[in-house]
């Protein structure tokens, strides 16, 4: 309510701003990139907060109207004349060196600011406009694609959407089928992980008592879920995706439900790439179900690795002999799976590349590969199992040859895990996968089939 309130209020002063205007200017706004850039200088220019919001507004309004030649004409203009007041922060930078003290740094740090950043906040202000700068930055990413003429610009809205959105913003909302149906089509459009394919795909993922799905919302983007967490209550720890999405599973009674596994994890908001929503965003979620079913003492993932296929097909320093080079080419035939004898034979080389590419795979940044894997690795998990033959829809056999991992969430060490990630890089791991990296779980195998 005080939302929709709020909402209400401001496009209520938006509207007699849009009158203010039509009065004062005699003639249109041009329609066109150029036009825009003169009416985002008119809006920095110091105008009243009903004329202004107005305006923003209609910056807001001009810009979804231009094609994508003019929205690229648009950033450049605002990189090109949009930066530091220069001779303002050159005064700022000579006080600053002849007598440094915190009044004079803030002065340089204000001074140092582009003129952009005010800009894209005055453009907040206008009623709608998070979540239009949340779709203009989803534009901006798009074009800059390796580019790096934008770049100056990205930062600067990434800066301030990340104080925007950060965690403690967000609302954590159960999402049902009592939510409203406009929320609901939403879930089904954004699913990124395993492809909701119609309502009574949905039904079966959100309505039954072993269910659940919660997502987390900005205030100022009421009906936009920024990410989505779908769970299954089971009896113990799944090692395969299917189970759980079966249109004819027999569902569990809640009273038998020891384990709560979070299948599927989406962000929506193109535009909010790269923005972090900061860490033990999960963990939220497990203190929810915790209150709701106190019986639950596990809290794991069933993750896809969308990146390993890729991995393995461009990696040519692979830790691999001749021999198991040969054994992969066993994945080009698309009905591997089916092959008792190959699919040992994978299994063999196919787990020791997994662990090394979750604990030793970096990019050239020092990063970790995987984006699954950093992600909740940044929210304090643990890589605990990880698991063959976990998803043998199209999409898993072609990303991961059907590898799945879990990811186990438990609360007295997830701060801990966090930390060590976040401060060292380090993966914390089970015992189980780090023997998979020194060979023993090959050998093992070897062992169980002979």
């Amino acid at each position: 309510m005080a939302n929709a309130f709020f909402s209400d209020l401001l496009a209520t002063i938006s509207e007699r701003g849009r009158t203010l205007l039509r009065r004062g200017d005699s003639a249109d706004t041009k329609q066109d990139a150029d036009g825009l850039i003169e009416l985002c200088g008119a809006l920095l220019s110091g105008r009243g907060e009903a004329s202004g919001t107005a305006m923003a507004r209609e910056v807001l309004d001009i810009y979804q109207e231009l094609d994508a030649a003019g929205r690229r004409a648009f950033f450049e203009g605002l990189v090109r004349d949009f930066g530091p007041d220069r001779e303002r922060l050159s005064k700022a930078i000579e006080k600053w060196r002849t007598k440094p003290d915190d009044e004079d740094a803030s002065a340089l740090h204000f001074a140092s600011e582009p003129r952009r950043q005010e800009l894209i906040r005055r453009l907040n202000r206008a009623p709608g406009g998070t979540g239009d700068l949340v779709a203009m930055r989803a534009d901006l990413l798009g074009m800059m694609n390796g580019h790096t003429d934008l770049a100056a610009l990205d930062r600067d809205v990434s800066h301030l959407l990340s104080s925007w959105f950060n965690r403690g913003f967000l609302v954590l909302r159960r999402i049902d089928w009592s939510t409203p149906a406009n929320i609901l089509e939403k879930i089904i459009r954004y699913e990124a992980v395993h492809e909701i394919s119609d309502w009574d795909d949905l039904r079966r993922r959100i309505d039954p008592v072993d269910r659940r799905c919660y997502a987390f919302f900005h205030p100022a983007m009421v009906d936009e879920p920024l990410i989505f967490v779908e769970v299954a209550l089971t009896e113990t720890i799944p090692g395969a995706i299917a189970p759980l999405l079966a249109v004819d599973r027999q569902h569990l009674s809640i009273a038998k439900a020891r384990t709560a596994v979070f299948y599927s994890i989406s962000n929506t908001q193109r535009g909010l790439g790269g923005i972090s929503f900061g860490s033990f965003l999960i963990k939220q979620v497990v203190e929810e179900l915790r209150r709701e079913l106190p019986k639950l003492d596990t809290f794991v993932t069933l993750s896809p690795v969308p990146g390993f296929m890729p991995w393995i097909r461009q990696d040519k320093d692979l830790p691999l002999s001749d021999e198991d080079r040969e054994i992969l080419k066993r994945l080009d035939d698309p009905k591997w799976y089916e092959n008792p004898e190959t699919t040992a034979q994978l299994r063999g080389v196919i787990e020791p590349l997994a662990a090394h590419y979750f604990l030793k795979a970096r990019t050239p940044k020092g990063r970790l590969i995987d984006s699954v894997a950093r992600f909740h690795l940044g929210n304090g998990a643990r890589l605990e199992r990880i698991n063959w033959l976990g998803d043998l829809s199209p999409k898993g056999l072609r990303e991961s040859a059907g590898v799945m991992v879990n990811y186990l969430y438990r609360l007295d060490d997830i701060e801990k895990n966090h930390e060590a990630y976040a401060n060292d890089g380090e993966v914390v791991a089970s015992s189980a996968v780090r023997k998979l990296l020194k060979g023993e779980g090959r050998r093992l195998l070897d062992m169980r089939l002979s």
